[in-house]
């Protein structure tokens, strides 16, 4: 017997927008006009602003103001950076499906719509993310996000973000999982928010879902948080810092905060985590042959190759950047 339309049940669903904010009055209004203008209607938007001293507080609450009561938030950020804001975030945010939300992109108008009637489908925990349309500052297409070919999966997540936090939209059950996982996150100072979340969704079984369609437009400016990963020169420099050296230590605290919470890891991945683990504490093939048994991949051959390389040099050993390597 087929299943029903999803869209009836989807349109219904509402959706928890979380935005971390900091000094985006440049930007910011656009994204709130995009927000409006979704299709999907059933939404409500917390936004935590971390300081800001540039108008964002007074923007975002001119938007409130224009908005139904209580459909738009604004509460105050740790002041730790944009991670913690937004783990900061997901602790405060309700029961039901979340979608993080950055600043200064441009949302599409199906994009909610198309993320929730993705998610309608599955019965368990569901993480979607999807492509993107870089953009200028003007919002100048540029070019299309990388589309990943190779699997979605724990033994990716653990050395790779390749979900990316600006489309990721979690159902409740997978929502649920993150609030009870996110205090390690915190208190161990974890860098990147949403290839933690990948992390958590994939080592606990959740269903992976990556949009092949664009979902928003991605800003890239002189203060952006996170700059684009699709260009020669991009990847280059990502290879160029595992080999370095630069990221053994933040692959180390997310290994920490995955541990503390291993309970909720399927059993199979459990043991994958401590075969990471034993990598991160040798060098040399010892390293290698850990990492190798783990089946551990990047989602190309040269970068999973530096991987492997790194660990054999005894690089992963190493405190690691202030970015993600994507």
């Amino acid at each position: 017997m087929d299943r029903p339309d999803p869209l009836p049940q989807a349109s219904s669903m509402q959706v928890t927008i979380l935005l971390a904010s900091y000094r985006g009055a440049a930007f910011i209004g656009a994204q709130l006009d995009s927000i409006a203008a979704q299709t999907h209607r059933n939404w409500r938007l917390i936004v935590s602003d971390d300081g800001s001293d540039d108008g964002t507080r007074g923007i975002v609450s001119d938007f409130a103001a224009r908005r139904p009561a209580g459909q738009v938030e604004l509460i105050c950020g740790p002041r730790r950076g944009a991670t913690q804001n937004f783990l900061h975030l997901l602790s405060a945010a309700p029961e039901g499906i979340v979608a993080f939300c950055d600043q200064d992109d441009v949302w599409f108008p199906d994009k909610l719509a198309r993320a929730v009637a993705a998610l309608s489908l599955q019965d368990g925990p569901a993480h979607y993310a999807a492509r993107t349309v870089i953009t200028d500052a003007s919002l100048t297409p540029v070019a299309q996000s990388r589309h990943f070919r190779r699997p979605l999966g724990f033994r990716n997540a653990l050395v790779q973000a390749i979900m990316a936090g600006n489309t990721s939209v979690f159902n409740a059950e997978a929502a649920a999982i993150l609030r009870r996982c996110v205090g390690p996150a915190q208190v161990l100072g974890i860098e990147s928010h949403d290839w933690w979340a990948y992390q958590v969704t994939a080592g606990t079984g959740a269903v992976l879902i990556h949009d092949a369609r664009p979902a928003l437009f991605y800003r890239q400016h002189a203060r952006s948080e996170m700059g684009r990963n699709d260009t020669v020169r991009a990847m280059s420099q990502r290879i160029g810092l595992l080999l370095a050296g630069d990221y053994g230590g933040w692959l180390a605290v997310n290994h920490a905060a995955l541990d503390a919470v291993r309970s909720e890891l399927l059993p199979g991945n459990r043991a994958i985590l401590d075969r990471f683990g034993a990598a991160l504490h040798r060098a040399g093939p010892a390293a290698a042959l850990s990492m190798a048994r783990g089946r551990l991949y990047r989602q190309t051959r040269a970068g999973t190759a530096a991987l492997y390389a790194a660990a054999l040099l005894g690089r992963l050993r190493h405190r690691g950047p202030r970015r993600p390597i994507r």
